[in-house]
């Protein structure tokens, strides 16, 4: 389950709070309905996110996306331990806490981080599947 609080002052503010996961996507999708003209940034604040699997980091990297087709700078702030190792396993950086949210703006990492939190997800469906066959 995952809230969120929209605010709107020339940068849209997304504060998350509960768990990052795949019924993420629409909550963080709304988030940027009815952005106008004068708002140039999203800031999105992961301080009261609780956990983040690779379903919500592939819906995280959505919002990402969007906004930059919308012409907003993103900045993601408040990383919390487990997200941000998340984040650092599934990019393949080595060490406890070694990821960090300046890293994740960088729109090369963004993609990145996208392609291997997508193939972790097949691996982890093909797993699934595989077993559930046996």
């Amino acid at each position: 389950m995952i809230t969120t609080n929209v605010q709107r002052h020339g940068t849209v503010l997304v504060c998350v709070t509960g768990t990052l996961d795949e019924d993420a996507g629409p909550a963080l999708q709304r988030a940027l309905d009815g952005v106008t003209v004068g708002e140039r940034d999203l800031m999105v604040d992961l301080h009261r996110a609780e956990s983040m699997d690779v379903d919500g980091l592939l819906h995280l990297l959505a919002l990402h996306r969007r906004a930059e087709s919308l012409g907003l700078r993103v900045l993601v702030v408040g990383w919390q331990p487990q997200p941000q190792q998340l984040l650092a396993d599934v990019a393949g950086i080595r060490g406890r806490h070694s990821a960090t949210g300046e890293r994740y703006a960088v729109a090369g990492f963004r993609r990145l981080i996208e392609e291997r939190a997508q193939r972790a997800r097949d691996l982890s469906d093909f797993g699934a599947g595989w077993l559930s066959g046996v």
